[in-house]
């Protein structure tokens, strides 16, 4: 566990002070930058700081500075605590939002309501800082700007980060897989992209599938190629021998007589139709 000093810049500028360590051994052992302790050393930076005597506090011995002070490549060490302090670990709240902030904080919500119904009460109230009545009152439209409310992203105003909406949605979505598998129905995810191989695959099939239907239906209404060509061929063969065999009919010689009898009505009806009425 990599372990701070007490008051680091109070401690840095009593090492300035008191000691001739290099800046960068300072910096290292405060964990501060090498510039903020040179400014230190120029009074520009930590003025009106006491500096505090780490030897007086046991964080440092004096053999461990004089071993610095004589080789500037070797870095300080804290010593080992006689009593243990144990962490003490914050219970994490709603997140503080800036007054000029706190207007768009409804149409957040909004927000996260519709986008990401799965979250939780609890997770919106950490993401954008509000409380449970205010989430129930603008999902049931009871709230007193309901009207005038826009779905914006929390993101984009400011209340919250990318990373901590990703994870909220995250784990939002793990917990209701989780709850379906328990409940016995299977989880539904969202359509995703198949391996290539699996694509061709599938389009050769359908492919081939396509073809012996279609070859299958031709069968059926026109029976097989070959099947065809024969019968056309036979049949082909059937109508010139009949042709062959069939008596040839001599034709008859117009008659002369009748020939200008014809002509001679056509003539007939020709005046007749050229007359006028009377």
């Amino acid at each position: 566990m990599n372990r701070t000093p007490l008051m680091p810049k109070a401690t840095a500028v009593w090492l300035v002070d008191n000691t001739s360590l290099t800046f960068e051994q300072i910096a290292e052992f405060c964990q501060l930058h090498v510039l903020e302790v040179k400014g230190i050393a120029d009074g520009d930076v930590a003025q009106g700081i006491k500096g505090m005597d780490p030897i007086s506090s046991n964080q440092l011995s004096r053999d461990e500075i004089q071993r610095a002070e004589e080789d500037s490549a070797h870095r300080l060490k804290l010593l080992e605590p006689k009593v243990e302090v144990p962490e003490v670990k914050t219970k994490r709240g709603p997140r503080y939002t800036p007054v000029s902030r706190r207007q768009d904080r409804p149409n957040a919500i909004l927000w996260l309501l519709k986008s990401h119904p799965e979250l939780k009460y609890s997770q919106i109230m950490r993401l954008v800082g509000t409380t449970k009545p205010t989430i129930q009152a603008i999902k049931e439209r009871t709230h007193w700007n309901s009207p005038n409310l826009v779905a914006q992203d929390p993101v984009t105003l400011g209340l919250c980060s990318q990373i901590d909406l990703d994870a909220a949605v995250k784990r939002a979505a793990a917990r209701l897989e989780r709850e379906q598998k328990k409940a016995g129905k299977a989880a539904e995810k969202a359509g995703s992209l198949l391996p290539t191989e699996e694509t061709i695959g599938l389009t050769e099939d359908a492919g081939a599938a396509e073809s012996e239907t279609a070859e299958s239906e031709t069968a059926a209404t026109f029976g097989t190629p070959q099947s065809s060509d024969e019968d056309m061929a036979a049949s082909l063969a059937q109508e010139a021998r009949d042709a062959m065999s069939a008596p040839e009919q001599e034709e008859e010689a117009p008659d002369a007589d009748s020939v200008f009898a014809k002509l001679k009505d056509l003539k007939i009806e020709g005046d007749d139709s050229e007359k006028p009425a009377e």
